[in-house]
């Protein structure tokens, strides 16, 4: 395996460090959600043009594509893919940094300017070594991840059917800032939405035993559902299905003819994500039935998990040991998370690995959850991240 200098590689990273953080705080300061990535990729799409890329744009509406090739690429050399999200959340930031929010109930809460930022770092940094590079780079910065809409069409629209390999990396919130976490294996949990109609038979709250109540119906199958998870769940197998919205009725004394219920349904393999969907279906209705209802099911496709490639993740784990030193390295349980992620469609389409990068650091104000309002991050990762995923290229070569 080939491997550049390292001395090299950390002085070229800490030149560009007051660029990166400005960056990802400009971003910050202007943020764009799903498929409104406007601004965003504009300044992807600039900057890599500026460097000799060649650049594609509108895929998936908003998504930027540039391909880097290597000049010491022969005709059948490797392509390897860098994937990174734009887009931000609906949510009003309460945090006080300076570079808050400019945009009133928008605001980047999942760390995804970060990974903007380091992408498009990292493509400056791999422009300028494109004479030793014996493959081709292609960087993919995707729109709308939050709303698990823009890694399908995208891959849909060709983006990798020529790559070999694809990396890409998450900041974390509430894992320590310094440290890497790379595992082979499923570390993104399945998201699918739920969808679910009880019906009964209306009538007079004083009266319940000439109606049919959709109310009570859902409670036991809200609790009768839990069962999936406590009793049909192997403990060694983690899977998750929350019910978050419950809306029925119009009135304290009415028994109202339907209630409906949304939730989300997590599971880590593709086998046991089916076998959910089919249950939920055949419990909550027969729930119902017995209870004198019927309830629908609707089961959303969401996204699939994100399992890494065996070989992929060896070469990422290689490059964040040379990177943080294998003691800052951790390959174990605590990197799996039952969050989901569409980078899963670009690991579904070739062999790759997602790892995280910490980002938490509490005497900074960056500890609170993803999707919070106060959420930030220790921007102390942005060049770690940087430097993994130059390193994982170059030596995918």
């Amino acid at each position: 395996m080939q491997v550049f200098q390292s001395d090299s590689l950390k002085s070229e990273i800490d030149e560009r460090v007051p660029d990166l953080v400005a960056m990802r705080r400009d971003l910050h300061e202007h943020p764009e959600t799903a498929f409104e990535e406007v601004r965003t990729a504009g300044i992807v799409e600039q900057r890599l043009r500026a460097l000799g890329f060649e650049v594609q744009t509108g895929i998936a509406k908003t998504g930027v594509v540039g391909l880097l090739r290597g000049e010491g690429a022969g005709a059948d050399a490797k392509t390897l893919a860098i994937r990174a999200d734009m887009d931000a959340l609906p949510i009003l930031e309460q945090t006080t940094v300076d570079y808050r929010s400019q945009t009133d109930g928008k605001m980047h809460a999942c760390g995804h300017d970060g990974h903007t930022s380091i992408g498009l770092t990292v493509a400056d940094i791999l422009s300028k070594k494109r004479s030793e590079l014996k493959g081709n780079i292609k960087f993919i910065f995707q729109p709308a991840e939050e709303v698990i809409g823009g890694a399908q069409p995208m891959v849909e629209a060709g983006t990798v059917k020529d790559v070999d390999g694809v990396i890409g990396l998450h900041l974390i919130s509430n894992y320590p800032v310094g440290r890497v976490g790379v595992k082979a294996g499923t570390v993104f949990a399945s998201a699918d939405k739920l969808k679910l109609t009880v019906h009964g038979s209306g009538g007079h709250g004083a009266m319940p035993q000439d109606a049919v109540d959709p109310i009570v119906i859902a409670a036991h199958v809200i609790t009768t559902l839990q069962t999936l998870i406590s009793r049909e769940t192997s403990p060694f197998s983690p899977a998750v299905i929350t019910i978050g919205t419950i809306n029925a009725g119009t009135a304290f004394n009415i028994i109202p003819e339907t209630a409906e219920l949304g939730g989300t349904m997590r599971a880590f393999s593709a086998e046991h994500r089916a076998y959910l969907a089919r249950r939920i279906q055949e419990v909550a209705n027969g729930v119902a039935v017995a209870l004198g209802g019927s309830c629908d099911v609707e089961v959303y496709d969401g996204c699939p998990p994100c399992v890494n490639d065996a070989t992929m993740t060896e070469l990422v784990y290689s490059a964040a040991v040379a990177s943080v030193g294998e003691s800052a390295v951790d390959t174990g349980e605590e990197i799996p998370t039952t969050g989901a992620d569409d980078m899963a469609y670009f690991l579904d389409a070739v062999p790759g690995c997602y790892f995280i990068v910490g980002a938490q650091n509490p005497e900074k104000g960056a500890s609170y959850p993803h999707h919070h309002p106060r959420f930030n991050i220790d921007e102390d990762a942005l060049p770690i991240g940087v430097e993994v995923l130059i390193r994982s290229a170059l030596n995918f070569f």
